[in-house]
């Protein structure tokens, strides 16, 4: 009865978060924070499933994230699709087009190029895909390379690997735009039709549903995940690696898949994101950046996938209302740094005094609530029940 509860409870949910544009259609301001929130809801939340389900306290979510927004980035920078060859860039004919590979020598080949001649940018998705497959692919890498590593060691390798992606992302400006940062087109450059109504490019209500179905899609994937043998096999692992491997688990493929699968969830959170803001910069995997993350899992509850995203989403929220600057008699008081020592005490007492975060045990008072009674009283009537068989048998 409690879990039709809670799954009734999901749904209302979800319908309020699929309505809410309807309420907030006139606060583009509203819109963006909610859209930013179930960006970081999504890492946070597969974030959790690596370090709190897995046992890998890793630093290079936000690298795997910047890897997917880059690889999307690059991708409708330099290729395109033309009807006529360029006859200065790598080209591959395709029936009547060309897919073309370089920017600055399709440039050149504009003025041999018959007049007319069309150029196409590639819509936002295929560069998304293709930003998904790089995220698993360095994740496969990763997930590989830190196989012997654990706790401190697996922490400190990630960041290195981390600040790599960062001071390359930073070094390569004729490629990257180094600090400039790399523009992107929007999700639908020239806007959209949907139910008879018409979208602008800038309208934040199509960039929110993107984002809300990533969102649902990630969640529910990895509770899919963490519910099947996949998700028992890592909690083995984590638990002890030598009892898991003594019962068969393979640890060496369970170990990588869990980096990959996590990687390829940041990526596609980070192509979609970037997408939408229209640039990406270096500055995104400052390790401020990775502990906005840490803190939003931890806070939210580590080992739970629900608890994390909320925990996401309150504290995106929170720290944008926070901004507002207010006076104290003669003294202001500046909420723009004030609210991240806030942030920080907060964190700093749930590590304390709320080891499985703020948002967990109010998960299982709600899911979990009569079970210990119920579990108490089943051993009180076995155990009245044995002793009842004992005395019967000594008389």
């Amino acid at each position: 009865m409690k879990r039709k509860w809670l799954w009734g409870l999901i749904a209302v949910v979800v319908l309020l978060l699929v309505a809410a544009p309807a309420g907030l259609e006139t606060s583009p301001y509203f819109m963006h924070i909610a859209i930013v929130a179930f960006f970081y809801a999504i890492l946070a939340s597969s974030w959790s499933l690596l370090a709190g389900y897995a046992g890998q306290f890793s630093f290079a979510h936000m690298a795997f994230m910047a890897i997917g927004a880059y690889a999307a980035g690059l991708f409708g920078k330099y290729v395109h699709l033309t009807n006529a060859p360029t006859g200065t860039c790598f080209e591959l004919s395709l029936a009547k087009m060309w897919l073309v590979f370089g920017a600055s020598c399709l440039e050149l080949g504009k003025a041999s190029m018959p007049a007319g001649t069309l150029i196409y940018r590639p819509p936002a998705p295929p560069g998304i895909v293709l930003g998904v497959i790089m995220g698993g692919i360095f994740g496969l890498l990763i997930g590989v390379l830190v196989l012997r590593l654990r706790r401190t060691y697996l922490a400190l390798f990630t960041i290195g690997f981390s600040e790599i992606v960062r001071i390359t992302l930073n070094a390569e400006i004729e490629v990257t735009g180094g600090p400039n940062g790399l523009e992107l087109a929007p999700l639908f450059p020239n806007g959209i039709h949907l139910l008879g109504l018409y979208f602008s490019p800038t309208n934040k209500i199509p960039p929110y549903y993107v984002m809300l179905a990533l969102f649902l899609g990630a969640m529910a994937f990895m509770y899919w995940l963490a519910g099947s043998r996949f998700g028992l096999f890592i909690r083995a692992i984590r638990e002890d690696e030598e009892a898991a491997a003594a019962l068969g688990v393979h640890i060496v493929r369970y170990k990588v898949l869990v980096f990959a699968i996590t990687a390829m969830i940041a990526a596609a959170a980070g192509a979609v994101f970037a997408h939408y803001i229209g640039v990406i910069t270096p500055n995104i995997l400052l390790i401020l950046q990775m502990s906005l993350v840490i803190a939003m899992a931890v806070i939210g509850g580590l080992e739970t996938l629900i608890g994390a995203a909320i925990g996401a989403i309150i504290i995106e929220f929170a720290l944008e209302f926070m901004r507002t600057s207010f006076n104290i008699g003669p003294l202001e008081i500046d909420m723009t740094t004030w609210r991240l020592v806030f942030f920080g005490l907060l964190l700093m007492l749930t590590l304390r005094f709320w080891n499985n975060g703020l948002i967990y045990p109010i998960i299982q008072r709600l899911t979990r609530g009569g079970i210990t009674q119920e579990t108490v009283a089943k051993r009180v009537v076995v155990t009245e029940s044995a002793v009842e068989g004992t005395v019967e048998g000594q008389g």
